[in-house]
């Protein structure tokens, strides 16, 4: 596969059935609504991505400001974004196995963190499921424990953890 024919965009709301899709194939245990899903665009568009593969969508990225030492429940309506947020949340990056090993996935955390430091947040923060801590660790992201999250964190698998990177 030619390194051309990898390329994130920006996700629209045309793009959200490929998304559901791609979330049913991956987070089997993490299921979120269509409804969830588009929220996350709706309320944030700056931090939705869409991955294609020769035009054909391969995973996403949703991200958005939040606040430092919490989470925003999985599955659940915000309704709104924090009024002073405090850092920015990687909310999910999916990405179905064919995308392995091309550096896509390196490519939107990178572009996902210069957005945060020209935003002027101190850091970004993420829950870390399936086996993604090393991924995350290379990064720049640490485990980080926050003891009111163990509940939350529980939710998604025994096995998540807050991560935090510190930003410029």
């Amino acid at each position: 596969m030619l390194l051309k024919d990898v390329a994130w965009r920006a996700m629209t709301s045309y793009d959200l059935p490929a998304v559901q899709g791609i979330a049913d194939t991956v987070h089997v245990d993490f299921f979120e609504t269509p409804e969830v899903l588009a929220e996350r665009l709706k309320l944030y568009r700056h931090g939705c991505y869409l991955l294609e593969i020769g035009d054909k969508p391969a995973g996403y990225v949703l991200s958005h400001p939040w606040l430092y030492g919490t989470l925003p429940p999985l599955n659940t309506l915000l309704k709104a974004l924090p009024a002073e947020p405090d850092t920015y949340y990687l909310h999910d990056l999916c990405l179905l196995p064919v995308t392995r090993r091309v550096g896509a996935a390196s490519k939107i955390v990178e572009a996902l963190v210069k957005h945060a430091n020209a935003e002027g947040y101190p850091t970004m923060t993420l829950v870390a499921v399936n086996g993604s801590i090393p991924f995350w660790q290379r990064h720049g992201f640490e485990v980080t424990e926050v003891p009111e999250l163990y509940g939350k964190l529980l939710s998604y698998e025994a096995e998540a953890r807050y991560m935090v990177r510190t930003l410029d």
